[in-house]
């Protein structure tokens, strides 16, 4: 059922990341790099989303009335719109409002922003074409272009943006449900003993509020790696996009719709079976 993953791809794919790719190879590797695509973007997202929806939490618990407002504002638009919606504001958005290449914004030293993407620096010797000019090789603008370094499209921005940006006005109403769950008065005991507020918040409140956070943040970090499936809506190279170009070419419809649930599901045990395994140690630290 499934040999046809040995037969010659016949079609090429835009991004790669670390893999190396051409039509000439089999299916099975388009699909993983797919499957590479798919992490490359769903990881990070995590990441972010995770420190964003945490500084979003504290700002509603803030003592400013405008960062509570803000971080209210921000939760209450961001999870009542559709994720596709905002994937399609976020994509259009760079490709129409951001200046050519030819004039991209200098974001940083070496970090150039633009149409065609993100482009900063990255070490020489992991580039296709190293320069062999030193250890960093640093993006200059050209003519037309951006030469040099390394490149994030603007396909890749869109769905890591509004991954990042939709889950975390999710995460951070479970963040903050968890700190207001632990008891002011553990709060008010480590002030009293001369820590400051951040010290408190960090050493005390947080570790005690992980064991209620985790398990409804698990069911975010899932629906976050499931949602990355919307990518192929502008166009980036995942999973889905590669299974649906694969069908396709081949036919075999069941077939590589069974390989994009099988490799979903396997990366969503591996996820709850991770955070299962942080739960029970954050439990166990908190009954020592």
């Amino acid at each position: 059922m499934f040999e046809f993953l040995q037969q010659p791809a016949g079609f090429d794919i835009g991004e790669t990341g670390l893999l190396a790719f051409d039509a000439t190879q089999p299916l099975w590797r388009a699909m993983l790099v797919g499957l590479g695509n798919t992490l490359r973007v769903a990881l990070p997202a995590l990441l972010l989303a995770t420190l964003l929806a945490t500084a979003v939490a504290l700002a509603r618990r803030a003592r400013s009335a405008p960062l509570r407002w803000a971080g209210g504002a921000f939760v209450d638009t961001l999870r009542n719109v559709p994720l596709l919606v905002q994937l399609l504001v976020v994509y259009f958005l760079l490709i129409e409002w951001l200046p050519d290449s030819s004039q991209a914004l200098p974001l940083l030293p070496g970090v150039w922003l633009s149409k065609g993407g993100l482009a900063f620096p990255w070490p020489d010797a992991w580039l296709s074409q190293p320069s062999g000019q030193g250890f960093w090789n640093w993006p200059v603008q050209g003519g037309f272009n951006i030469d040099g370094g390394a490149a994030l499209t603007p396909e890749y921005l869109a769905v890591c943006l509004s991954l990042t940006l939709y889950t975390a006005a999710f995460l951070a109403e479970v963040i903050r449900g968890g700190l207001e769950a632990v008891p002011p008065s553990l709060l008010e005991a480590a002030e009293t003993l001369g820590a400051t507020r951040w010290q408190a918040l960090c050493r005390i409140v947080l570790p005690q509020a992980l064991r209620a956070i985790v398990p409804a943040a698990t069911n975010q970090y899932l629906n976050l790696i499931k949602n990355s499936s919307l990518a192929v809506a502008v166009g980036y190279p995942d999973l889905v996009s590669v299974g649906n170009t694969a069908l396709n070419q081949t036919g075999q419809a069941v077939a590589c719709v069974l390989v994009m649930m099988s490799v979903y599901l396997s990366l969503s045990l591996l996820t709850s079976a991770f955070m299962n395994w942080f739960n029970r140690r954050q439990a166990l630290k908190g009954v020592a």
